[in-house]
């Protein structure tokens, strides 16, 4: 009798997942089981947002699996010891998991493959990523920097994938290993300011996919010019989904594929949507190719940038909506009362931080570590250095939002804006944080400092 552990981390769901598949149909017994394993030294540890998420998604998946006669066994502490604990307890011959492709992440889990491989089997897939970060290059055989050219290598080398099934049987452990209450891993906060944040989400496998089927219909064929406008329901709200895998990138583009099929018009704003996840497949392949970028930019030339050096009370304004600028603050309380905020406000008040303020991009990034449930460390990455200027584009520094220009051409009628700042009519609204003619000039300056070095 063969018994298997299957890891899981950022994977949590029962379909399309390949280390659960491919232990069911070789082993006779499945141990499905989570460990609370922070790196707590590493910025891929989850910020306080997601972890609230990660409890919720977790409460799901144990559910999902005790329908079907197994449970979830969840552990906290250092995954080695734990793995190499319950091996002996089980007898556990096999172990699967998913890759995770941040840079800590793959080193630990090499170093876990290497010292269990002398008392069982190990195997790891890709779950979370269309194609393996070493499967497309250039003709040089470098990776590539610069999203357009691999896009169109990615599309070359093929996105579309068949999603695994569900498996027949997820068949449970004569003896059941012990398993730590949800609520003793500490993901929710003691002080519950979490519970009107996911009022607003519903959390788990099946939401994630009813989401996707919700959107494909009703606003897909639109999605190439709706994304941009904050106010109108015209994006997936797939991300946090995405992050903790309760749906697949390739479930994702196999089932807009067949919507396509279907609805032929719609084309064009699908086509956009899966470039999209081209985006986030991008950001992750950056970071397994430079892993460096997790905390220093892309362009080196960004090592000797002048950003400024005290920064605290504007970070501070910037942190609670009160900036004076309505679009760059309705996009912080949305954040701030949701976990998530339109990614074309993320982008605007990303460059006011960066470019009109010159508060470092590693700071923004953080707080929306900590404050995002969609807090993907490669898309966050990537996001902030794009806006930032620092990171994989052509001449991007020289693009500076105007958030009063993008309030005007994407929120015209100030929907968006009137639902986050209720006050905006009143004498308690602050003036603008900085002037933002000046502040631009002096960003282009500043620019000019170090773009003769390159």
């Amino acid at each position: 009798m063969t018994t298997a552990i299957v890891w899981l981390r950022q994977d949590l769901r029962l379909t399309d997942n390949p280390a659960l598949y491919h232990a069911c149909r070789t082993c006779d017994h499945i141990i499905p089981l989570f460990i609370d394993d922070p790196l707590p030294t590493s910025v891929s540890q989850l910020g306080a947002a997601s972890r609230a998420w990660l409890h919720h998604s977790l409460q799901d998946l144990d559910t999902r699996l005790q329908a079907i006669g197994n449970r979830l066994t969840l552990q906290q502490g250092a995954a080695l010891p734990i793995l190499q604990k319950l091996i002996a307890a089980t007898g556990a011959t096999h172990v699967y998991w998913n890759r995770v492709y941040d840079p800590q992440s793959l080193a630990r889990d090499k170093h876990i493959k290497e010292a269990l491989k002398p008392s069982c089997a190990v195997h790891s897939f890709n779950a979370s990523l269309l194609n393996e970060p070493w499967e497309v290059l250039k003709a040089d055989s470098t990776p590539y920097k610069v999203f357009t050219p691999f896009w169109k290598a990615m599309l070359k080398h093929g996105i579309q994938h068949l999603p695994l099934p569900l498996p027949e049987r997820i068949p449970t452990p004569p003896l059941q290993p012990e398993s730590l209450p949800l609520e003793t891993l500490g993901f929710l906060p003691r002080i519950r300011w979490d519970t009107g944040m996911m009022a607003h989400w519903q959390v788990g496998e099946e939401a994630a996919m009813q989401k996707l089927h919700d959107f494909l219909p009703t606003h897909g064929g639109a999605y190439k010019e709706a994304r941009n406008f904050p106010a109108q329901p015209g994006t997936a709200r797939l991300s946090p989904h995405l992050h903790f895998g309760e749906i697949s990138p390739r479930q994702a583009v196999y089932h807009t594929e067949r919507h396509l099929a279907e609805q032929p018009s719609a084309e064009n704003g699908l086509r956009h949507f899966m470039q999209e996840i081209g985006w986030r497949e991008f950001a992750y392949y950056l970071l397994y190719h430079f892993p460096h970028t997790v905390e220093r930019a892309l362009d080196a030339r960004f090592d000797h940038f002048p950003w400024a050096d005290n920064y605290t009370d504007v970070l501070e304004r910037w942190q609670r909506g009160q900036t004076g600028f309505p679009i760059i603050d309705a996009g912080m309380r949305e954040l701030w009362q949701t976990g998530w905020m339109h990614n074309r406000v993320r982008m605007i008040v990303a460059s006011l931080l960066t470019k009109n303020l010159l508060v470092p991009w590693q700071v923004g990034e953080q707080w929306f570590r900590d404050t995002l449930v969609d807090a993907d460390l490669a898309s966050n990455v990537l996001g902030w250095q794009w806006v930032a200027g620092c990171g994989a584009d052509a001449a991007p520094y020289f693009r500076i939002f105007n958030p009063t220009l993008q309030e005007q051409t994407f929120d015209p009628d100030g929907e968006y804006i009137r639902r986050w700042i209720p006050e905006l009519q009143t004498r308690d609204y602050p003036l603008p944080i900085v002037d933002l003619k000046a502040s631009r000039e002096r960003a282009l300056a500043k620019f000019s400092q170090i773009k003769m070095t390159g």
